[in-house]
């Protein structure tokens, strides 16, 4: 029997929307935030901000070892879509400011339950049946 020959049995039913009503972002902004992530670099900068909070630009490059034209694309991807912030501050042993990312509540929360997860349940599937 060939695909163009079935009879449809049933209605196909759509899904629920994906977002409420007064949703604070849109679909694609949520989808450009799981793009973003979908890079190994960003993924990467994304994981060492999360475990360390906040760092300068340079211990962050030096941490995720990434070429440093590569690596500050990367980074204002994510600055982008809203997963990390940069800000600048001064110490008190500098001239001028340094710049200093953080991951937001939605970088922790797109890393956490999303890919993270995924690699939990694998790991957690092989453990039960090795």
């Amino acid at each position: 029997m060939f695909e163009t020959d079935r009879q449809p049995t049933e209605e196909v039913r759509q899904p629920d929307p994906p977002l409420p009503e007064e949703s604070g972002l849109t679909l694609e902004e949520y989808l450009a935030m799981q793009q973003a992530i979908g890079h190994p670099t960003r993924f990467r900068i994304l994981r060492t901000l999360v475990a360390n909070d906040e760092l300068s630009a340079a211990d962050l490059k030096t941490a995720v070892d990434v070429e440093s034209h590569n690596f500050h694309y990367h980074l204002d991807e994510l600055v982008d879509v809203g997963l990390v912030d940069k800000r600048q501050r001064r110490t008190a042993d500098s001239q001028g400011f340094y710049t200093y990312y953080r991951p937001t509540a939605m970088g922790r929360g797109i890393l956490e339950h999303g890919a993270e997860e995924l690699m939990r349940r694998e790991r957690e599937f092989n453990d039960a049946y090795s």
